[in-house]
């Protein structure tokens, strides 16, 4: 079976920077995995996918399949990590346009104050067979607690004493307000493990549920997390790709590189550099340090960015996910006419066209000085989707250790909160 590659020849860094930067990486390797770092105690991904409760993993799959078979849409509510990663798994496996192809509809709410944005939702599934899932470890996050009450009572009246068989939670094992109305209402609940944070925890029924219930093969997700965990612990440098893009990643920002773009040619991968964001951003951002994550999609960018990233500032690189092999093709036809002038491409797939502008692109962005790194993937499913999920999740706590950041905790993020409840009156 292929792996997931790393390819760090168009990044300018050199063999001698990564095996100066060796030393480093490795002590913040050591520190993660025999959990002596600050926040170790929030390490529990790690080796989740081996000591997971294998009686609430089935139970899941049972919600997945009620969910399933008696629903037209799932509403998820959440923010930040609690629907982040489970809506770049979706979208990145069921692919584009996929509530139109794929049932049950997947719709996404709680992640947002936009009250245009829910009134229309609302209209979107008022004729359909509405299950949903809640995600929130304490159940008062103001975006998901304040839009769960408006679909708390569109259920109710909907379905009166039957609404809690099709509202299922992902929350606290054993306290806050989203367990207590569990507990009160009878909706069918899930645990946060108390060791892993948001922005890790998509590898647990914070994401497990959603995509089950979207009609993923979650055992594959695992198995895949499970290679990953044994691929990615490795102490083995050179051969561990977590710790060579760690390195590189730090090799470019003391060079002045202070902006990460993660690029992507296909559509459908758009929300996982969403969750990327998150998990670098949280995770990285302290201290007045961190690389800047910003996302990218190519070729529709080239036409807005393009310009930008070729001749500006010099202080970004780039990484790019290669799908090795797309779901789907189409070849180009012929034209008798050829008006547009682009009868020397019949014949050719659109796929084989997408991987020259990839190959342009970069080669065009090495040619204006930015760097550019590549990870390739054989095919986008889930297995090959949970390996991708603990690379970046591997690779970020290096990086945070590293520079002796604590990769786990994110204080800066309720400084805006306080302002808005202040003004909010609370």
């Amino acid at each position: 079976m292929k792996k997931i590659a790393l390819d760090l020849k168009g990044s300018f860094v050199t063999h001698e920077e990564l095996q100066n930067m060796k030393p480093q990486i490795m002590e913040a390797q050591k520190t993660l995995l025999n959990g002596s770092g600050i926040s170790s105690d929030m390490i529990g991904w790690v080796d989740y996918m081996n000591n997971y409760d294998e009686v609430e993993y089935e139970e899941i799959k049972a919600s997945a399949s009620y969910i399933i078979n008696n629903s037209d849409a799932i509403i998820l509510l959440g923010i930040g990590g609690s629907y982040l990663g489970a809506r770049a798994s979706i979208e990145a496996i069921r692919g584009d346009f996929h509530n139109e192809l794929c049932k049950p509809q997947v719709y996404y709410a709680g992640q947002n104050l936009s009250g245009a944005y829910l009134k229309n939702l609302l209209e979107v599934v008022k004729t359909k067979k509405v299950c949903i899932i809640v995600v929130s470890k304490s159940g008062t996050t103001l975006e998901t607690a304040l839009v769960f009450r408006i679909i708390r009572d569109m259920m109710d009246e909907k379905y009166k004493e039957q609404s809690k068989n099709r509202i299922f939670v992902v929350t606290d094992e054993k306290k806050g307000a989203l367990k207590s109305l569990s507990e009160l209402y009878g909706y069918k609940a899930f645990k946060i493990p108390d060791n892993i944070g948001g922005r890790y925890s998509v590898i647990t029924p914070v994401g497990l549920l959603p995509m089950a219930a979207a009609g993923l093969d979650t055992d594959k997700f695992i198995e895949g997390l499970r290679d990953a965990s044994n691929e990615y612990q490795t102490t083995d440098f050179e051969n561990n790709i977590c710790c060579l893009y760690a390195a590189a990643r730090n090799i470019l920002n003391k060079k002045g590189k202070e902006v990460e773009i993660l690029v992507g040619y296909e559509p459908s991968i758009i929300s996982i550099a969403e969750w990327w964001k998150q998990l670098f951003g949280e995770s990285e951002g302290k201290n007045e340090q961190g690389i800047f994550p910003a996302s990218l999609n190519f070729t529709t960018d080239l036409h807005s960015m393009g310009q930008f990233v070729q001749e500006g500032k010099k202080i970004i690189f780039e990484t790019t996910i290669v799908t090795e092999q797309p779901k789907g093709d189409i070849v180009v036809p012929a034209d008798s006419n050829d008006f547009d002038k682009l009868n020397y491409l019949s014949g050719r797939t659109f796929n084989d066209i997408n991987d020259k502008a990839f190959e342009g692109t970069f080669m065009a962005h090495n040619e204006g000085k930015v760097p550019g790194i590549v990870i390739k993937v054989p095919e986008m499913n889930e297995f090959y989707l949970g390996k991708l999920f603990y690379f970046f999740m591997m690779t970020c706590a290096i990086s945070g250790y590293t520079n002796n950041i604590d990769p786990f905790t994110q204080p800066g993020v309720e400084n805006y909160k306080k302002n808005m409840f202040r003004l909010l009156g609370k």
